[in-house]
């Protein structure tokens, strides 16, 4: 153990990224090729089309990495990839490459969990943050075995999952508390903003469409989700009991977000919006960014669409927080750490900082480059593996519905 720096490579779905951290908590270099301009046209991830734009970029993303970060391969330490969860070919193409990156240059192999790098995307800005930090520098040095335990929402186009996240002798170890039974919360976002006419990926523009709606004019709630007496103490044949055994959570934890995409289709249909939805496709594509103002905010949307809007975000965020705050009470969690793409989003942000301080709770989030996928959170992760030695097998390969940390039911 020299340098201290792991070279992050990160290829789950349409992100092509690379990065080289030093000792999980200083960024040398992150670097981020997007394929939102691949898939624009069909609103959303073609695996196919992924996979193939991974393969164009992964060796100049590298390379650009390395360059930016002012080292060689020779001063790497380790090679850091994510193995799951995420689209089967899209993981292969990073895996392999990484595999044969460390084999020519005999460096150890780390295996990342995804969601695990979306945590210690927090981790690592709170690490950079008090490293800046004179005062903090005295009290605590950035990487104090002491780090605090943590409850962890990883929120995203692909996942909403709650996690008790621990330091455990030098090392994280992770009990998944909750999670969605069906669409991701960002899932949602991107089918009500096709369904819409906006532009892809959907959350940045209802987060910036909401601002200039009444959040309270489409009374949307949500459901408390129930155990189905019928199904016997077993999971429910959803997609996502396949990545997570939902029939030990407690039901108080569980999301889905299914219900309100349906009543906001059921609302597109009894108001009569297709048309205008429809109509507003080439007005987005023209527009090409999100509106600053309401006057262009109002050239894209008729009031009404801003209201559903609007009031779409406030129900998704409103659920996010009880069922986090809700778990942080439950199980005692002091500190909270917001992550994933949606933890970009500008409500979610203030809302969940605004009651965190009314309840006395620390809040954390990411910084907006750490939200969305990439390497610096996977070369982050991988630092407490590499120094307690845990290195992946030669026969390391995609899982893309790998699970991260045991299940936990606070009242079983």
């Amino acid at each position: 153990m020299d340098s201290g720096l792991i070279l992050g490579i990160e290829s789950s779905c349409d992100e092509t990224a690379a990065a080289v951290v030093e000792r999980g908590s200083r960024t040398l270099s992150s670097v981020v090729a997007s394929q939102i301009a691949t898939h624009l046209r069909y609103g959303g991830v073609v695996p196919e089309l992924a996979s193939r734009e991974h393969l164009r970029n992964i060796v100049p993303v590298v390379r650009a990495a390395l360059a930016e970060a002012g080292v060689s391969l020779g001063d790497l330490d380790a090679v850091a990839v994510t193995s799951g969860p995420g689209l089967a070919g899209a993981l292969l193409v990073g895996i392999t490459y990484a595999k044969a990156l460390a084999f020519a240059q005999s460096l150890p192999l780390i295996a990342v969990n995804h969601l695990e790098g979306h945590i210690h995307a927090v981790l690592l800005q709170e690490r950079q943050r008090r490293m800046k930090d004179p005062e903090d520098q005295v009290l605590r040095s950035a990487h104090d075995s002491e780090e605090e335990s943590a409850l962890a929402l990883v929120v995203s186009g692909g996942h909403t999952h709650l996690y008790l996240a621990q330091p455990t002798e030098g090392t994280w170890r992770y009990r998944l508390i909750g999670r969605t039974l069906d669409d991701a919360a960002g899932e949602a976002y991107d089918k009500v903003a096709k369904l819409l006419g906006l532009g892809y990926p959907g959350g940045p523009w209802i987060d910036a469409l909401a601002r200039f709606g009444d959040p309270h004019a489409v009374p949307f709630t949500f459901a408390q989700v129930k155990s189905k007496a019928h199904l016997g103490g077993k999971a429910p044949r959803t997609k996502g009991a396949k990545t997570a055994p939902i029939s030990e959570l407690d039901p108080h934890f569980l999301f889905s977000f299914s219900g309100i995409k349906t009543a906001v289709l059921r609302y597109v249909e009894l108001h009569g919006l297709r048309e205008e939805a429809a109509a507003r496709v080439p007005r987005m594509l023209a527009a090409g960014r999100t509106p600053k103002t309401k006057e262009e905010a109002l050239d894209l949307c008729p009031q009404g669409t801003l209201d559903l809007i609007a009031s779409f975000q406030r129900a998704v965020v409103g659920d996010l927080m009880k069922k986090t705050f809700g778990a942080a009470e439950a199980f005692e969690a002091e500190q909270i750490l917001i992550t994933g793409g949606v933890a970009a989003n500008r409500e979610l942000r203030e809302r969940f900082t605004g009651e965190a301080a009314r309840r006395g709770v620390r809040v954390a989030f990411p910084a907006l480059a750490l939200s969305t996928d990439n390497a610096a959170m996977i070369a982050a992760a991988a630092w407490p593996r590499f120094v307690a030695g845990e290195f992946a097998p030669v026969d390391l390969t995609a899982d893309p519905s790998l699970v991260l940390g045991s299940a936990v039911n606070q009242f079983a």
